[in-house]
């Protein structure tokens, strides 16, 4: 008896001591930097991962894999983009050494492209590793917008922060809409289901995406998978939710961000682009081009109200445009969509601002920004 409680306690000092060595080493994540992955997609990926005090995120490219960079890893995340571009740009091999890595006990976020190529989709290239297979995949241009979608009770689990909300809000692009595999029997849990009925473009049929899930994760071998179809990390007060899919991988505790993170009210609404916005949107990087200080900040204005997804690509000159207006409004369009991947350029045009009341005002834009981060 008296050997038996030794052994326990020698147990629980090793498990202690592992855990206390998990502690004092950052979760290191590895975001997949290829051919098909969208750039903004990766920017903001990585952000989000930027979030968590106890997580360090570098980008991974196929060579990296093929040489062996997931040895240093404990998860990769595959961003939005094109999936089927992402399975060329990988390749067979490396694909089987992603596979095994998350087999052998490490963790795997897909967000929407991502989420695909994790997929078991029939006439789709696909690595059949989350589960989940795609359907009606002829109009996977269906439209995108911030959508809701509402958790269940697993999903409340992982984000207590949502629990109470009957409905949340993320930006949804064209990501895959997912039934259960018929081929493979590798079951999953749905986190969240999607509320929202997108089909706005491509002649998409009704009632497709609603009711259909939003958040997925399964086991993989000692591993395990988180699939989103929707972009928490394109979303301001959202960002949060990614490293917390990566914690959910590794099954590390859940741990409470700052409210400055954690912003849910940002939006409580749906937000679909339709043709009619998307023809508006498209204008404005014409304005941007050519329009006047007054036409560039009205633009601005809609595009931020509307949480245009192209307009992120348009915003990073401005902070040096002629106009001081101008450039105020882009500081302050770039704080209040949290967009981190700017903030070098922000610092940058704090520094080389010659209007001083222009300079003060912009610089408390880039403190706004700056607090979404860990203190270190």
């Amino acid at each position: 008896m008296l050997r038996k409680t030794f052994f326990i306690i020698a147990m629980c000092l090793v498990g202690l001591s592992v855990w206390s060595m998990g502690v004092g080493n950052k979760v290191r994540v590895g975001v997949f930097q290829g051919n098909g992955g969208a750039q903004t997609c990766i920017w903001e990926t990585i952000a989000s991962i930027q979030l968590d005090p106890e997580m360090t995120v570098r980008t991974i490219t196929t060579g990296d894999i093929a040489n062996g960079v997931l040895k240093d890893l404990d998860a990769i995340i595959i961003p939005g983009g094109e999936g089927a571009t992402q399975y060329m740009n990988l390749g067979e091999e490396n694909m089987e050494r992603i596979r095994n890595f998350i087999r052998s006990g490490k963790g795997a976020v897909g967000i929407c492209a991502g989420a695909y190529l994790f997929t078991d989709t029939p006439g789709y290239a696909c690595m059949h590793i989350n589960g989940g297979k795609a359907i009606d995949i002829e109009h996977d241009n269906r439209g995108h917008g911030i959508s809701a979608f509402s958790l269940t009770a697993e999903g409340k689990k992982l984000f207590p922060e949502l629990a109470k909300r009957d409905k949340s809000y993320v930006m949804y692009y064209e990501g895959p809409v997912l039934v259960k595999s018929d081929s493979i029997p590798l079951p999953y849990t749905t986190m969240a289901i999607m509320e929202t009925d997108v089909h706005e473009e491509g002649n998409a049929p009704a009632n497709m995406t609603n009711n259909r899930p939003f958040f997925i994760a399964n086991e993989y071998g000692k591993g395990r998978i988180f699939s989103s179809i929707s972009h928490p990390e394109a979303t301001p007060g959202m960002m949060w939710m990614i490293p917390r899919m990566v914690r959910w991988t590794l099954r590390m505790p859940v741990v409470a961000y700052s409210k400055r993170v954690v912003n849910p009210d940002l939006y409580n609404r749906e937000i679909l682009m339709t043709k009619d916005d998307l023809r508006k949107e498209h204008g404005y990087y014409r304005t941007f081009l050519y329009g006047s200080p007054k036409e560039k900040i009205a633009a601005l204005d809609w595009l931020q109200a509307c949480r245009s997804w192209d307009a992120k690509r348009w915003v990073q000159g401005l902070l040096f445009d002629n106009s001081p207006a101008v450039r105020e409004r882009t500081a302050r369009f770039i704080a209040e969509t949290d967009y981190l991947p700017f903030l070098s350029d922000l610092e940058s045009a704090c520094k080389v601002e010659r209007d001083e009341q222009t300079k003060q005002r912009m610089v408390k834009y880039l403190e706004h920004l700056k607090a979404l981060l860990p203190h270190k």
